[in-house]
């Protein structure tokens, strides 16, 4: 990994690398059922950058997520994207794609130092939005999605996300939450 790269990753910096966390608690809906989920899940990060747009210069992580229930081989979950810091605007974001067919381009405010950020996204806006196919978005629409992150000193970060899906069936917004505690390996 190169000094440019890393001098340049803001509050990304901590982390590039491998983690691992399996104490992964997923609540979400099942088959009409809301059910808990103890999981696993491994992410890896992996310095990019400079990413231009014209004046705009981004540095980044490129990531791969998946997670797989508790004494399973088989993942329940997987996504791919970019964790990326504008240090120009002080903004972070993280675009990535899960493969039933969601985008996410979230972002939020963030300092270079900063252990802590908050990221959300809310269908509709042309900034940091969501986009769903056709069946997600007639039957389990994502409406809104918001992640906390905090990067501990032991070696740790710890996230929190909640993804607000309007379910036409129950005219009622679902909160599916997902939080884990990762470990760098």
């Amino acid at each position: 990994m190169s000094e440019e790269i890393i001098k340049n990753l803001g509050p990304l910096v901590p982390l590039a690398g491998t983690w691992e966390g399996d104490k992964g608690i997923d609540f979400s809906r099942i088959h009409s059922e809301e059910k808990e989920t103890k999981f696993r899940e491994k992410i890896v990060f992996e310095p990019l950058g400079p990413v231009l747009n014209g004046p705009q210069e981004l540095y980044g992580l490129r990531y791969s997520m998946t997670a797989w229930r508790l004494g399973e081989d088989n993942p329940f979950h997987e996504e791919v994207g970019y964790w990326l810091w504008d240090e120009g605007r002080k903004q972070l974001l993280r675009c990535f794609v899960v493969p039933r067919g969601v985008l996410i381009n979230a972002g939020g405010d963030a300092e270079a130092d900063s252990k802590s950020f908050h990221l959300s996204a809310e269908v509709g806006s042309v900034t940091y939005g969501i986009l769903s196919n056709k069946y997600l978005d007639e039957s389990y629409k994502t409406m809104k999605y918001v992640l906390d992150i905090t990067i501990h000193d032991d070696g740790k970060f710890s996230y929190k996300e909640d993804t607000q899906l309007w379910i036409p069936v129950n005219e009622a917004i679902f909160h599916h939450t997902d939080q884990n505690t990762l470990e760098k390996v």
